[in-house]
């Protein structure tokens, strides 16, 4: 009899493990292993060991698989579909959710409470016991009468032909056949459909996946003054319209198409404003009935910035301070300028910022209508003309208008900023959505508060309601109350609502998922997590923690891939994955409690716990010379309070501080943004500051984040790092390539002559599949090797270039050993930790963490100038303790070559080898901003202040004292 536990046939709840045997995904080398169910499983490892092979692309994509594939085939078509992982067995799978490291959506129209369906809630809350008030008066709106608006409408000019209409439907998907019907039976004869007056007897066959709008013409008149009869005629079919359209009737002018609404529930009496509906969809900015008009619910409009147009001010006019005219056109423009120069009195060869005031606004805005003598010479002829100047801002708006070329369209999009709408002052719905409130606040104000402040808002809202209103809101209060709460349980209490889901990080966004996946109250469910401790305090981890707990307590199976020492100590099993990366991992090195992790060698994992093996605290570190500092004052972007900050040239800086408190917005929006402008001649707008001081110490900046080195599969670390272009030049000079001519572009797979044509250079065709996957088949012509057949002949040491591309740096490394353009290039690729990736491979497969060490490693080919500030934010994302030191010896590498290093940081281990520490608070959001600390690691520890310095000492100390008890 079988065993049910290995029974393909025993159904999830009779296991109490996930069999998983057989996995070969990606670099697992047929590795088994069972996972507890309804458990916190932690996998770890070195970057590249396997961990999201086997917890992603393995039990994942198997759960989502099994999943879909139970499906219809018409739900099918709207979802992903999973490839089969290459594995061959997996039993006692739930069904599976990701919660990746990605950020959430990258649409404006996504905000925090959308993604958190809080917004959804408030909606409803707002539209259920919200009063609308008047803008003009101030009081509250009551309904207009019959009488109201018969008189309105009989006011209308004379001899004016309108069109009565019933909106029976409004912006809703069907296809009211029925209704129409109906309404045929009780003898209309015509309708308005999307704006289309059809006859009842030819009705057209409604899209029932789209939205539609349907009037019913109640009567069709002509205003006359002189018509005793008019109002009694008017009073019966605007009292019919009300009862058919639940309280609304539209007056269409037949001539202008322009209409009038009215509505039996809400309109002013002062001024007529009108309120056709209370309906959540009223409150929404991503509904044409809710959404701001003029900005189409984004809150915000884009707009010539001088900034952009004027990046440089110390600039002259004639060396091209105007940005967008300093171009290989620019001898028009110059010619311009120079006229405009002769009539204002200015000279071309002062630095913009040192021009009058007056004189600025007429280079950017035009001369107000009076006319400048205009002399150009193009080469063949000079003229002479008389008109008035347009101005840069001018002449750029009206070239963005008229063009049709998506080029200049971009090209000029570079000189735009976003800001608010004029018209919703940037709370992105239209007037009638504002005009209700409840507790004296609109919806837009609430969403702006943080979640910290929310809570305390949503808390307390229930005293400023009635007995009524409380009995309808409370359920509503509740479901937001939880997820507010949920939110704050996980570290997000300082962002706000309306917050774009762009702007959040990859940890925020995931955390944001991971709360809403509490508030769902799903059991049964299998979890797997990204790192959901990036980009968080060690203060909040605990919360983090807790709250996996909860997801685990409620039923669940909670798989996490993490590096974070708490995080693995409080797991009720570890998954350690390794030995090492690439080629050299993809094999489970241990596994068991996490006792039971740190008493095994073989496990790096288990060495870094049990301290056998740590980062060390520097002997000594480098010292602060004050004479050699950045210096900026008076940054006040977001929640910055006007802060004052000395960052060091020449040591390594960790801006370290609570989630949320300000440390982005000094670092990447101040600093780094104000540098690049001045240093890099880049076109960034810096957040608000006073002044920056000590630019004269540097020569460049660079901010190595973790975007992508490529957007495209023919992106790859060769062509990033420049290591491809030595080794197409080594292929080039090879004797068989100059006896047939051929030059180092024969061996690029991004042009025509070496590289197929079948595939265009991919390897790979796409085949699009229906209900499917798009399918990706190996090309048959190149069999996937990129290269025609006659660029492949071309060997070295019996390789081709597509051999060399499906290397690994390491083999790479001993492969050109004898060609140092090659070998020098590829070792700085091996010093960053990533040895075992391949030297063509796609940069789409690279993680946010291999992409960062991929730009380091250019860098640290670059000939160093000691001049170079590297920005780097939380380039711990992803590491294993072991990928940490590497990082760390490169980095004060760079830093012993004379450059300045300041990286963001919440990593007690980087932490505490850095030369100064910047600890902004005490919290995030409104509560932050502030420098609560700097100094050295030491120094901050002695702070009672800093809640980093509070932990930082717990990790110092502890070393300490394990370095004491070994020299006992």
């Amino acid at each position: 009899m079988a065993n049910p536990a290995n029974s393909s046939s025993a159904s999830p709840g009779a296991l109490k493990s996930i069999h998983v045997r057989g996995a070969r995904e990606h670099n697992l080398k047929d590795i088994s292993v069972d996972i507890p169910r309804d458990s916190l499983v932690v996998l770890t490892g070195l970057s590249g060991s396997g961990k999201s092979s086997l917890a992603f692309d393995t039990i994942y994509a198997e759960g989502q698989r099994r999943y879909v594939e139970s499906l219809s085939a018409y739900a099918r078509q709207f979802l992903e579909m999973m490839q089969k992982p290459d594995v061959d067995l997996i039993e006692g799978l739930s069904p599976a959710i990701s919660i990746e490291q990605k950020t959430t959506s990258r649409n404006p129209r996504s905000t925090v409470g959308t993604v958190t369906e809080i917004y959804d809630y408030m909606r409803l809350l707002w539209a259920r016991v919200g009063i609308p008030y008047s803008p003009a008066t101030g009081l509250p709106i009551k309904s207009q009468t019959v009488s109201q608006m018969v008189d309105a409408i009989a006011g209308f000019d004379n001899g004016t032909r309108i069109y009565l209409l019933a909106p029976i439907v409004r912006g809703r998907k069907g296809e009211y056949r029925k209704e129409l019907m109906t309404m045929q039976a009780r003898g209309y004869q015509r309708a308005r459909i999307d704006g289309e007056m059809v006859e009842m007897d030819n009705l057209p066959t409604l899209d029932k996946k789209r939205k539609h709008n349907i009037d019913i013409v109640i009567d069709r008149l002509i205003i006359r003054h002189d018509d005793d009869e008019l109002l009694t005629r008017l009073a019966d079919s605007v009292e019919t319209a009300l009862k058919l359209s639940d309280g609304l009737v539209i007056a269409l002018e037949a001539d202008s198409d322009k209409e009038h609404l009215y509505s039996a529930n809400f309109a002013c009496p002062v001024s007529g404003f009108t309120i056709e509906e209370i309906e959540p969809r009223l409150f929404s900015f991503n509904n044409p009935f809710g959404a701001c008009p003029d900005c189409d619910g984004l809150g915000k409009s884009s707009h010539f910035d001088r900034q952009l147009v004027i990046p440089n001010t110390t600039k002259t006019l004639r060396d091209g301070a105007v940005a967008p005219w300093a171009s290989n056109t620019a001898k028009y423009y110059i010619q311009t300028l120079a006229s405009l120069g002769r009539h204002y009195g200015f000279n071309l060869d002062t630095p913009f910022e040192d021009l009058a005031p007056e004189f600025q606004e007429a280079i950017l805005f035009g001369s107000n209508g009076e006319a400048v003598v205009m002399d150009y010479d193009d080469g063949l002829r000079s003229y002479r003309t008389r008109k008035p100047f347009e101005g840069v801002i001018p002449n750029l708006q009206r070239r963005m208008r008229e063009t049709d070329s998506a080029w200049i369209r971009e090209e000029l999009g570079k000189y735009q900023a976003d800001h608010p709408c004029s018209s919703c002052g940037g709370k992105r719905l239209k007037p009638e959505a504002l005009a209700v409130k409840i507790a004296e606040s609109d919806i837009a104000d609430v969403s702006t508060l943080s979640i910290g402040d929310a809570v305390a808002w949503f808390t307390s809202v229930n005293e400023k309601l009635s007995v009524q209103e409380n009995e309808i809101a409370s359920r509503i209060l509740k479901e937001i109350n939880e997820r507010l709460s949920f939110l704050a349980n996980v570290g997000l209490n300082y962002l706000s609502m309306g917050r774009s889901s762009g702007t959040l990080s990859g940890g925020e966004s995931q955390r944001i998922r991971l709360a809403s996946q509490i508030g769902s109250g799903l059991t049964g469910v299998l979890y797997v997590l990204d790192e959901p401790s990036i980009g968080l305090h060690q203060r909040d981890n605990d919360r983090l923690l807790q709250t996996l707990k909860r997801l685990r307590d409620l039923g669940n199976t909670v798989l996490v891939v993490e590096h974070d020492e708490e995080a693995i100590l409080s797991a009720d099993y570890v998954i350690d994955m390794g030995p090492g990366a690439g080629v050299h991992g993809g094999l489970v090195v241990a596994e068991g409690k996490p006792a039971q992790i740190l008493g095994q060698d073989k496990s790096l994992t288990g060495q870094y716990l049990s301290g056998k093996k740590e980062i060390a605290i520097p002997a000594s570190r480098r010292k602060f010379n004050k004479d050699r500092s950045i210096k900026v004052f008076g940054a006040s972007g977001n929640n910055l309070q006007s802060v004052d900050a000395e960052f060091p040239v020449g040591l390594m800086t960790c801006v370290t501080g609570v989630s949320g408190s300000g440390k982005s917005t000094l670092v990447l929006e101040t600093l780094w943004k104000t540098m690049a402008r001045r240093l890099n001649n880049a076109r960034e707008v810096p957040a608000p500051l006073d002044k920056i001081e000590g630019l004269h110490l540097l020569d460049k900046v660079v901010d190595i984040d973790q975007s992508p080195i490529g957007r495209t599969p023919r992106s790859n670390p060769a062509t990033y790092t420049g290591a491809f272009t030595p080794i197409r030049e080594w292929f080039a000079s090879m004797p068989e390539s100059k006896t047939r001519g051929y030059a180092p572009g024969r061996f690029s797979f991004n042009v025509k002559g070496g590289r197929c044509e079948a595939c265009q250079g991919d390897g790979l065709i796409k085949i699009e599949m229906h209900f499917l996957p798009d399918v990706y088949v190996t090309c048959d012509t190149c069999k996937g090797k990129r290269y025609n057949r006659e660029t492949l002949e071309i060997t070295w040491r019996g390789k081709s270039i597509a051999d060399v591309l499906d290397m690994t740096i390491e083999d790479g490394l001993e492969f050109f050993k004898a060609v140092p353009t090659v070998r020098e290039k590829l070792e700085t690729m091996r010093r960053v930790g990533l040895g075992y990736i391949r030297i063509g491979q796609q940069a789409t497969t690279l993680s946010g963490g291999e992409a960062q060490r991929i730009k380091l490693s250019k860098e640290l080919s670059r000939r160093a100038t000691g001049r170079t500030v590297y920005i780097l934010d939380e380039p711990t994302t992803g590491l294993h303790f072991e990928d940490i030191r590497k990082l760390l010896e490169v980095l004060q590498e760079l830093v012993e070559s004379g450059n300045t290093v300041i990286v963001i940081e919440h990593n007690l281990d980087v932490i505490k080898t850095a030369d100064w520490i910047i600890d902004i608070g005490p919290e995030g959001g409104d509560g932050g901003g502030l420098i609560i600390a700097h100094g050295t690691p030491e120094d901050i520890c002695a702070n009672p202040s800093s809640i980093t310095g509070e932990y930082l000492s717990m990790v110092m100390n502890r070393q300490v004292s394990r370095k004491a008890g070994a020299a006992e």
